[in-house]
C-alpha cells in the first residue's frame, strides 16, 4: 500500500516530518507528549491544536466541535483530526506544563533550563523546558539503543551480569542521551541548571553503573535503590560543569523512579479519596493508596501489552494495528500512521479479543472454537491460540494485582474513585473494552488516560529540591504479589472473560 505524502510541521518546537496522507493527527503529537484527557473522545477540548497553515480533514465538524467547547475557528482537536495536506500547527500544551486533573501546574519560577527525560526500555522522550515559565521548548525521542540485547527486561539484566555486558549497556545509553541533550541545547544560547532521569529500576542500574545480578535471582531485590547525582566530568559529557544530574531513586527491585514520578504527576500523594495508577509498559506496575497510605506492585503484564510475547506483536508505533472493530459481522481496523499492518500493539490485542468473544471466534474461557490456528485481523495480521493466553495471563495480573492492593487497604474496587492510565499505548486504549474484559473492574467513567505520566512527572521534579522523593516515598509500601497466598486463586478467577456481554 503505497501512501501519498504530506508535510506536517510542529511549533513551537520548529520540527517538520513526512507522514502519510489520511493519518489521525493523534497517531503523530502524542510522541510529542501531547495527552488526551478525555481519552480521545472529541469532547474535552485537551489536545486542542491551532491551524498557522493549512487544514485538516472536515473543517465543518471541527467548526462544529468548535463551537461546543468556546474555541476560537483556527483550532482543531488533535484526536479526531485526519491530515489530508501539507499543515502547520501549533500545539498549547507544549506551552506548560500540564496535570492530570487537567489544570495548570503551579511552580515557581526559577532561572535557567532543564531537561526532563524519560528512560523507558524501549523508547527514550526527553524534552527541554524553561524554567522561567515551564514551556516546553524542544522535544527529543528515540529507540533505547540497547534494544540490540534483547526487547524485554531480562535479556537486558542477563546481558548485564557480566562487566563486558554492564559497561556496553551502560555506554550505550550514556552516549544516546548526551547526544540527546546536546541536540535539544543545539545553538541556543541557555544556561543549562538541572537534568532528571526517571526510569525502570534496571534502567536506573544500566546507566549508573550498578550490579543487575540481583535483579535476574529470587528474591529479586536490590540495594542500590538510591537517586544518583553526577556531574558532567562523571558522565563524560561536554557541559558545564555546574550542570546537576540527577537520576531519581526506583520504590522497590521492580517499581522504578517512573513509578514514583506518576504518583506525583496524577497527585494520588495528595489526595484524601482512593485512586489507582496503572502503567502498562514492558513491565505492569499497579499502585493504589492516598495520601495517608499508597501500596504498589509489579506482576508480568507488561510484555503482553508492548507486543512481546505475541506471535505478530510489536508496541505502539507506526503500521501497528492500534483499534479493532467489528462491522456488520466484519473486522475493522486502524493502523498508526495509516499504513500497511505490520503488527498489533497492546491496545489492538484487547480489542481484537473482544471482537473474537463478539463473533463466538473464542468461547468466555479463551479458547479457540473451531479449529483454526489463527484468527485473521485484515489480509496479513493475526492471532493465535497463544496471543490469546498471553493477553488472559497479562489482565487477570492487572486485575488481581488491584484486588489484593484494595483489600490490603480494608477498602473495595467500588471505593476506587479514579484509575489514572499510563504507559506508550494508553491514548489508543478502547475503555469500554477495558472494562467488559475485566482488566480493570471499575465503572468506565473512572478511568482517566495520563499519557507519559513518567515524563510529566520528571518535568515537575525539575522545579523541587530532591528532598520531595523522600518525603512522598515514606507514604509508599511495596508489596509482593506472589508472597500473598489469595493471589493464585485470585489471578485463576481473573482469566475469564465472564462478563463481557453486560
Amino acid at each position: 500500500m503505497k501512501n501519498e505524502k504530506i508535510k506536517l510541521r510542529i511549533e513551537p518546537l520548529g520540527k517538520e516530518i513526512q507522514v502519510n496522507k489520511n493519518t489521525p493527527l493523534k497517531d503523530i503529537v502524542y510522541e510529542f507528549g501531547v495527552e488526551f484527557p478525555c481519552g480521545g473522545e472529541g469532547y474535552c477540548g485537551g489536545c486542542k491544536v491551532k491551524l498557522l497553515s493549512g487544514d485538516v480533514k472536515d473543517p465543518q465538524k471541527h467548526e462544529e466541535l468548535n463551537y461546543k467547547l468556546g474555541l476560537e475557528p483556527n483550532f482543531r482537536l488533535a484526536c479526531v483530526s485526519e491530515l489530508i495536506e501539507d499543515i502547520t500547527i501549533e500545539i498549547p500544551q507544549l506551552e506548560s506544563i500540564i496535570l492530570a486533573d487537567d489544570s495548570t501546574y503551579r511552580f515557581s519560577p526559577k532561572e535557567g533550563f532543564g531537561i526532563a527525560v524519560d528512560l523507558g526500555t524501549t523508547t527514550i522522550v526527553s524534552q527541554l523546558i524553561d524554567l522561567s515559565n515551564g514551556q516546553v521548548v524542544d522535544v527529543q525521542t528515540s529507540r533505547n539503543p540497547q534494544t540490540r540485547f534483547g526487547s524485554d527486561i531480562m535479556s537486558r539484566i542477563m546481558h548485564g551480569m557480566t562487566e563486558e555486558g554492564m559497561q556496553e549497556q551502560k555506554s550505550l545509553i550514556r552516549e544516546e542521551i548526551y547526544n540527546m541533550v546536546k541536540t535539544l541545547i543545539g545553538d541556543r544560547k541557555i544556561e543549562l541548571k538541572k537534568i532528571v532521569l526517571v526510569g525502570n529500576t534496571v534502567m536506573h542500574h544500566l546507566f549508573c553503573g550498578f550490579d543487575v545480578s540481583p535483579l535476574g535471582i529470587y528474591p529479586f531485590e536490590t540495594e542500590n535503590d538510591k537517586s544518583v547525582e553526577l556531574n558532567a566530568k562523571e558522565l563524560g559529557w561536554d557541559l558545564d560543569e555546574n550542570v546537576k544530574f540527577i537520576f531519581v531513586k526506583p520504590i522497590a527491585s521492580f517499581i522504578g523512579s517512573d513509578i514514583l514520578a506518576g504518583i506525583f504527576a496524577s497527585g494520588i500523594h495528595e489526595k484524601s479519596e482512593i485512586s489507582a495508577l496503572v502503567d502498562l509498559g514492558t513491565n505492569g506496575e499497579i499502585v493504589v493508596g492516598n495520601s495517608d497510605k499508597i501500596l504498589c506492585a509489579s506482576t508480568a503484564a507488561g510484555p503482553a501489552f508492548e507486543g512481546a510475547n505475541i506471535q505478530m506483536g510489536m508496541s505502539a508505533m507506526s503500521g501497528a494495528i492500534s483499534s479493532v472493530n467489528l462491522y456488520d459481522n466484519k473486522v475493522d481496523f486502524h493502523v498508526i500512521g495509516n499504513q500497511e499492518a505490520l503488527g498489533i500493539c497492546g491496545s489492538g490485542i484487547i480489542d481484537a479479543t473482544m471482537v473474537f468473544l463478539k463473533n463466538e471466534s473464542i468461547d468466555y474461557g479463551g479458547a479457540i472454537v473451531n479449529e483454526d490456528e489463527k484468527l485473521a485481523i485484515g489480509s496479513r495480521v493475526y492471532m493465535t491460540q497463544k496471543d490469546i493466553r498471553e493477553f488472559q495471563l497479562a489482565k487477570a495480573a492487572i486485575a488481581a494485582g488491584i484486588q489484593i492492593l484494595v483489600n490490603k487497604l480494608d477498602k473495595n474496587l467500588s471505593d476506587i474513585t479514579c484509575v489514572y492510565i499510563a504507559g506508550g499505548f494508553g491514548n489508543f486504549l478502547n475503555l469500554e473494552n477495558v472494562t467488559k474484559l475485566g482488566m480493570l473492574e471499575v465503572e468506565e467513567y473512572k478511568i482517566k488516560k495520563l499519557g507519559n505520566s513518567a515524563l510529566i512527572g520528571a518535568k515537575m521534579f525539575l522545579f523541587y529540591d530532591d528532598y520531595l522523593f523522600e518525603d512522598i516515598l515514606k507514604k509508599i509500601e511495596h508489596i509482593s504479589l506472589d508472597a500473598d497466598p489469595s493471589f493464585q486463586d485470585i489471578f485463576v478467577d481473573k482469566m475469564f472473560f465472564e462478563n463481557y456481554n453486560n
